[in-house]
């Protein structure tokens, strides 16, 4: 089996892995890198084009964040004939996905943050929404090429980490032999408030390929989920006493249905006042209202949990009607997750910062640079200001401020774990800044020195 990388591996990036089995050719994920624009936030597709024999017969996603699934249009214009396969609640979520991620490249591209023209347009989003194909996790489905009488299996195994997403076992003859193919996509082996945890294939395998998205953070490891709740509710109960608004900013897919169902149980056990309004506003409702469509089809902790369930109110639209919902004890729980500029997860944060009462609890993922992690260290650097958006410049920071640890993604001993479940004879690192991936690795050989561990590189063919 020959496997290449097409997205980045240096960085969390474009997920995009090619698999060459045989005469049948398949990509894992087809995502576009957030922190790119243009062609430059694309898997090399070119790579498949350059080599002779080279073809792309059916692409699998495991899942529908925007690194998973956002050049998933490309590749069908690159592959007119590419099948795709994915669950039902992924393909749910990708019909919502895909149309916010063509309006947000649309909207750049018009107030002049971007010179890129969008990727895609509406015509082609309908036209490939009747092309995938779903399956049921661990149904067994045929990924095999249309070149050869080879047969290439493939089964979803639910992976923990938001609505929808799966790992994926291929299973095929090779030499003469069962080989058997794990690909772990993001995953989380531990339950988060509304999904539980992950579901794997028996061991042994021949190959898995791994995310090693937290291999970097030891603090991931030494935080618990249970204690980082309790945090999180005292934080909430403190600020509430005082009267303050509480602003929650959210990934609007996965971290704001699990946030808002965590409101909803302190809500419940009497841990805050019932009374308290939380409001909430654009796609993640769109996105609540799938996660309770599927919640008997999909695995969840409690079926009849429903987001919508949740006491809500839509944040107003106008200048003045927002401000006024800017009073407290509120809580707001708003997108995006690491307050990119001109998102409400911004403003709202403008009109709090200067108030001691107030607050903003992070509890995501905040890249270097961005208005999440500039908030986050200049309240650890105990700075007198921040700058949120660079047109309003330096505000007083006397809000404050805190950090909790949710993630979708399992931590490094975790991912150590899988490994000793899995019991592979090679490993393939991905999905993780280099870092990362390079503790993983040699924490891999120290534990388990009879297994190859591979870190490749963009492009850089690799047999396993």
């Amino acid at each position: 089996m020959l496997f290449v990388t097409l997205g980045d591996t240096e960085a969390i990036g474009a997920s995009c892995h090619f698999l060459k089995i045989g005469e049948t050719g398949l990509v894992l994920d087809a995502g576009a890198d957030p922190e790119a624009e243009g062609l430059a936030s694309l898997p090399r597709f070119d790579i498949i084009h350059n080599n002779a024999g080279w073809y792309i017969d059916h692409a699998v996603v495991t899942h529908a964040h925007h690194d998973h699934i956002g050049s998933l249009p490309v590749l069908i214009e690159h592959f007119p004939h590419v099948m795709v396969h994915m669950t039902r609640a992924t393909r749910d979520l990708a019909d919502f996905v895909l149309p916010a991620s063509l309006r947000l490249q649309r909207r750049r591209q018009r107030e002049g943050t971007s010179s890129h023209p969008p990727l895609f347009d509406e015509e082609q989003l309908e036209i490939i929404s009747y092309l995938y194909l779903t399956h049921e996790f661990e149904d067994t489905f045929d990924v095999s090429g249309i070149r050869t009488d080879q047969t290439v299996t493939a089964q979803f195994y639910y992976s923990g980490h938001i609505l929808g997403s799966a790992g994926v076992l291929l299973t095929f003859e090779e030499k003469g032999q069962t080989r058997r193919v794990f690909y772990s996509s993001d995953t989380n082996l531990r339950a988060q408030s509304i999904i539980p945890g992950g579901q794997y294939p028996e061991g042994p395998i021949d190959v898995l390929m791994m995310e090693s998205t937290l291999g970097a953070d030891p603090e991931a490891e030494l935080t618990t989920r249970r204690t980082e709740e309790i945090k999180f509710r005292e934080a909430l109960k403190r600020v509430i006493a005082r009267r303050g608004v509480v602003l929650v900013p959210v990934f609007a897919l996965g971290r704001a249905q699990e946030v808002l169902a965590l409101i909803d149980r302190f809500k419940q056990r009497g841990d805050i006042p019932a009374e308290v309004p939380v409001y909430t506003a654009g796609g993640m409702r769109a996105i609540a209202d799938i996660y309770d469509t599927t919640r008997y089809i999909t695995p969840r902790l409690n079926p009849d949990f429903q987001v919508f369930g949740v006491a809500q109110r839509r944040m107003p639209r106008s200048y003045t009607a927002k401000r006024n919902a800017l009073t407290g004890p509120s809580i707001h729980v708003a997108s995006s997750g690491m307050m990119f500029e001109n998102t409400l997860s911004n403003w709202v944060a403008q009109q709090l910062v200067e108030d001691e009462e107030n607050a903003i609890f992070l509890v995501g993922y905040a890249k270097e640079d961005s208005p999440a992690r500039r908030l986050i260290e200049a309240a650890g650097n105990g700075s007198d200001g921040v700058l949120l958006d660079r047109h309003v410049g330096m505000q007083p920071l006397h809000c404050e401020v805190e950090r909790f640890r949710f993630s979708g993604h399992s931590h490094r001993r975790d991912l150590i774990q899988l490994v000793e479940k899995l019991k592979p004879k090679k490993v393939v690192l991905v999905h993780g800044d280099t870092d990362a991936r390079q503790w993983m690795a040699d924490n891999i050989q120290f534990f388990y020195p009879h297994i190859e561990v591979y870190l490749p590189g963009v492009g850089e063919p690799l047999e396993v």
